[in-house]
């Protein structure tokens, strides 16, 4: 069983890695880019029998900074 988890900056944190990018987007002519956010996927590779909220509690306790990050699981 595979989870993928997309880690992403809540709206309203500060976010200076994607501005960066946006800014550099821009000195190499993509002049159409008005904001970045950018994130984290992490990819896990689960033994049978583990659930979605398995992977929920990952994401409280080590995955995500709950408290300026946002999260959404994928399983498969």
């Amino acid at each position: 069983m595979k989870a993928r988890v997309h880690v992403m900056l809540k709206n309203g944190v500060l976010d200076p890695q994607g501005e960066a990018v946006r800014h550099a987007l821009g000195a190499l002519g993509f002049e159409g880019v008005q904001s970045v956010r950018q994130g984290k996927v992490i990819e896990l590779d689960l033994a049978e029998g583990s659930s979605e909220a398995d992977v929920t509690a990952m994401c409280e306790k080590l995955l995500a900074n709950t408290v300026i990050e946002s999260y959404t699981v994928e399983m498969s």
